[in-house]
């Protein structure tokens, strides 16, 4: 027997779920932009990114109505207080596909910069990253949210290198320190998404155990330090 509380934690995760699609397909989008030279995909992430910012605030205005008419507590409360980080988390991802965009439009391609910062598997990396965190949430499945967080320290030390490639170039060739710098800027954005659904994992992860993953590595005392109020 459904309780009231039930109700609208049901639509409250299919909200959140249309949101996890629609931002799925624009962090797609805009890698198969990048990778296959299409400029004139900025207009639909944009278009894109408007729905999911109505999406995020849909999702807020419900949590604060379930928590204002239910008062939730347990497992029903970290699914409403998770759900608003998920939020965040993913209309955070949407804006960093559209400056991806935006930053791509005016870059005058180099084929052989291009190669050099390993674009399409660092885009790869991060796709996966958000694959296993969405899916995680979708399937409720804690499995899943940890390979989300290992698979974001891969894809950080990937854009490290790719940084490393893109100094290289700019400190040899003059003519590139203006691309140089837009793919720079990319790299860093891709990282920030890989971020933001290692924190989804995190969530999912919290949501399943009632344990905050990224504090686990102090469960034993090791590398506590004393906090300076």
């Amino acid at each position: 027997m459904l309780r009231p509380i039930d109700i609208n934690l049901n639509k409250l995760k299919t909200r959140l779920f249309k949101m996890c699609s629609l931002v799925d397909r624009q962090v797609q989008e805009v890698f198969r932009a990048v990778n296959e030279n299409d400029r004139e995909a900025v207009e639909r992430i944009e278009e894109a990114e408007n729905k999911v910012d109505q999406y995020d605030l849909r999702i807020e205005r419900l949590c604060q109505k379930i928590i204002a008419l239910h008062q939730p507590v347990a497992l029903d409360l970290r699914m409403i207080l998770s759900s608003l980080k998920i939020n965040a988390n993913l209309e955070r991802i949407g804006d960093l596909t559209v400056n991806i965009s935006r930053e791509f439009k005016d870059i005058n391609i180099n084929k052989g910069v291009f190669d050099s910062i390993r674009l399409r598997e660092v885009s790869a990396i991060c796709t996966e990253t958000l694959k296993y965190s969405l899916d995680a949430l979708i399937t409720s499945d804690a499995a899943l949210a940890q390979k989300a967080i290992s698979k974001e320290e891969e894809l950080d030390n990937i854009v490290r290198g790719a940084n490393d490639n893109l100094i290289e170039i700019m400190k040899s060739e003059p003519e590139n320190v203006y691309p140089g710098l837009r793919f720079y800027s990319i790299l860093q954005q891709i990282e920030r998404i890989g971020d933001h659904a290692a924190n989804i994992g995190e969530e999912v992860y919290f949501i399943l155990n009632a344990t905050s993953i990224r504090h686990m590595q102090f469960e034993d005392g090791s590398g506590l330090q004393e906090l300076d109020y």
